[in-house]
């Protein structure tokens, strides 16, 4: 990829010359889709940013966010970032995930934070192809290997799988900071006259045009040819690099600061200058290095990881040495701020290799006014199956089966913070220095947005938010990932446009503010472009660190809340569902329940009641799946459903509306009476001491034991153990 004709001459125009080699590369790599967002930003405003909660909004490395305080619980702020790394996972599985890790961990350190946890939300092909399985067990292992050894815990995601994305697999990974508000810095350069100081791991030549690399589809031969713009990560130089700043934190020696990540050094100090409307002299030769012979564009370019550039006082540059020093980090005095209205320039060797304006160089970028085809609506062709045979197969199928296999390769329990383990609806964190508990839920379904991009978008939306009402938590705030095709190709930018305007629709109903993101477009292959895809990672809050489990005590009544077709007030619809997935056939999307926002509330309410023993939301799969989950060898339910209409029967059972939750209670009555005049309530059965799961549908009887259901569930293990 090189500089198009189109924005040389917008160059050009503007510096009155012709660009040097360094500066069109540099041009290139942050006029790319990845970092300029020329197809995406004219969407983007259809977030609302705005809260009492939020401190820092989009635009920085992550957001920040403020927590409120329980007890004698202190002022505390979060940070919030996720970060796609999807080509790079593609062409090599390991370095690319484990890198996109490193990444979203230094964009929390840029703003002060220390990060606590980690959500990876991952995308792959056929699973009954060996190469999406390939790519499936490097990247877990990717993600293990980095967050492992830095002591960052991975509490939650998701895993989802679909034939497109057979070429072009997604990950994308979201990263909490915990942040005393004394302590935040943002990536807005301060004063001119102050220093910049590179910090880290020495740069090679590893990850040279990662950026533009990230804004084409990839080609056939793509695992090969493209394998030089791949980072290679070191999580020891990280974990270092994360103590250290701490420990230049703790004394205060940092006025600004910028994580080293795509168009590397040039992209990270222009982005810090121009933020602060400020100039800047940079002399690439002070660059600590780890090849010979490195030219000025490799110096700027290369996204060697493990970095992060420092605005510093001169009197405390010498300081900020040492302490590089003593964590075993290069240090290296690069330059040094200037007078707002002067140049970002660079020099080599004795020239003058770069020298535009910062603000120019970051914003410049001419946007695109691309088409858009409105997605085709689904009408309704079912195929017609057994029941059994529809539970047995949906129950195994890879999307809904048990992801013990991921999850436990991660330490989730490091920095002792976590309430409520992965596996279940969302993870729970404790932040014991405000009293305050932190539900964590991240993930789309590609099925539903596929299906429908605008409804499975807001139905995405509210899965999250209903995952950490389910455990007793408010939705706060949330980030997002927006992953698309070719943007050129409008029925791909239509679907993109709708999971933007269904993601941002239903954020904005919830009261959730969606503060920071990031978005990757042309996700297109030979296989072509991957289902429009919108992740969110969205934090909820409550009082305390429990919360009621997934999985049966045996003791109490089942109930569901939320299920319109259950009550007859809607025609259940299986648009978007494993059940379509697996047997074919279309539907339109199921529609979702009304006043979100109480319902929401009411979940949560009720969730942290006394005599709720377990508590659990119904999406993927629908109700069969929600209720096999939470069987176990200690605990059964008998479950029975009385439709009017028989045809209605799989499509009550496996219908994916979210906004549902299935409760155990020892007091129903609360239930109804708290959900009255908010979503309907509906008596399921009785959950008891036995193994099985026994469930009525009018004329139709299915019994389960655990161990049955067990080894339904264990598909990815059996294949990956």
């Amino acid at each position: 990829m090189s500089l198009s004709d189109a924005d040389r001459d917008v160059v050009v125009e503007e510096i009155g010359r012709e660009p040097t080699r360094a500066e069109a590369a540099l041009f290139e790599n942050l006029w790319s889709e990845h970092c300029a967002y020329r197809s995406s930003r004219p969407l983007l405003s259809a977030f609302d940013s705005e809260g009492d909660q939020v401190v820092i909004g989009p635009g920085d490395d992550a957001a920040v966010v403020s927590l409120p305080s329980h007890g004698d619980g202190e002022e505390m702020y979060i940070t919030m970032g996720v970060e796609s790394h999807n080509h790079p996972s593609y062409v090599d599985p390991f370095d690319g995930a484990a890198t996109g890790v490193g990444g979203i961990v230094r964009d929390t350190l840029s703003m002060g934070a220390y990060p606590i946890a980690l959500a990876d939300s991952l995308y792959f092909g056929d699973f009954e192809r060996e190469h999406s399985r390939y790519l499936f067990e490097g990247v877990v292992e990717g993600i293990s290997h980095y967050g492992n050894c830095i002591g960052v815990p991975t509490v939650t995601g998701s895993v989802a799988f679909h034939d497109r994305y057979e070429g072009n697999p997604l990950v994308n990974v979201s990263c909490i900071g915990l942040l005393e508000p004394e302590r935040t810095i943002t990536a807005e350069a301060q004063e001119p006259g102050n220093k910049l100081v590179l910090v880290g791991n020495s740069t090679g030549r590893d990850g040279l045009g990662g950026a533009s690399f990230a804004s084409e589809d990839l080609a056939e031969d793509a695992e090969t040819e493209d394998r030089p713009a791949v980072q290679v990560g070191d999580p020891y130089t990280e974990k270092l690099l994360i103590e250290c700043n701490e420990a230049l934190l703790d004394e205060a020696l940092v006025e600004s600061a910028r994580d080293l990540g795509a168009a590397g050094l040039g992209g990270a100090s222009s982005e810090l200058v121009a933020k602060g409307g400020l100039g800047a002299r940079i002399e690439l030769d002070r660059v600590h290095e780890r090849e010979p012979n490195m030219n000025a564009m490799e110096y700027l370019l290369a996204e060697s990881q493990e970095r992060m550039v420092y605005e510093v006082t001169p009197e405390n540059v010498d300081r900020v040495a040492e302490l590089a020093e003593r964590y075993d980090l290069g240090c290296s005095v690069i330059g040094e701020l200037t007078e707002a209205g002067t140049n970002y320039i660079c020099t080599f060797d004795g020239e003058i290799v770069v020298d535009v304006d910062a603000a120019f160089l970051g914003d410049g970028a001419p946007m695109n006014d691309l088409p858009a085809e409105d997605p085709l609506t689904q009408e309704r062709d079912l195929p017609t199956v057994d029941i059994a045979e529809a539970f047995e197969r949906i129950v195994a199928s890879p999307n809904t089966a048990s992801k013990r296999w991921v999850y436990r390769q991660y330490d989730h329990e490091v920095q002792v913070r976590t309430s409520v383990l992965p596996g279940d609806d969302a993870s729970l964190l404790a932040i014991r220095e405000a009293g305050t508990g932190l539900a964590f839920s991240a993930g789309a379904d590609p099925n539903w947005t596929d299906a429908a991009p605008y409804e499975g978008a807001r139905a995405v939306a509210l899965e999250n938010a209903t995952n950490v009402a389910a455990k007793g938590a408010l939705p706060h705030a949330a980030v997002d990932c927006l992953n698309g095709g070719n943007p050129e190709k409008p029925d791909v930018y239509g679907g993109f446009k709708g999971i933007v305007d269904g993601l941002a629709d239903m954020c904005a109903e919830l009261d959730v503010p969606v503060v920071g993101g990031n978005v990757s477009l042309y996700n297109d292959s030979n296989a072509g472009p991957i289902p429009p895809t919108p992740t969110l990672a969205l934090v909820g809050v409550k009082e305390g660190y429990d919360a009621p489990p997934t999985k049966l005590s045996g003791e109490g009544t089942l109930v569901v809340v939320g299920d319109r077709a259950l009550e007859g007030e809607t025609d259940p619809c299986l648009g978007g569902s494993e059940y379509t997935a697996q047997f074919g056939g279309t539907d339109a999307f199921p529609k979702l329940p009304a006043d979100l926002t109480a319902l929401i509330e009411t979940i949560a309410d009720v969730a942290d009641a006394d005599h709720v023993l377990a508590s659990h939301d119904v999406s993927h799969g629908g109700l069969a799946v929600a209720l096999a989950e939470m069987v176990h060898e200690d605990a059964g339910a008998d479950v029975e459903i009385e439709t009017v209409d028989r045809g209605t029967r799989k499509r009550l059972f496996f219908n994916e509306q979210p906004g549902r939750v299935v409760f155990e209670t020892t007091d129903p009555d609360a239930v109804y009476e708290l959900f009255d005049g908010v979503a309907p309530v509906t008596e399921l059965g009785e959950a008891n001491g036995s193994n099985h799961l026994d469930i009525s549908v009018n004329d139709d009887t299915l019994q389960y034991h655990a161990e049955e259901i067990t080894a339904l569930r264990s598909t990815i293990t059996d294949e990956l153990a």
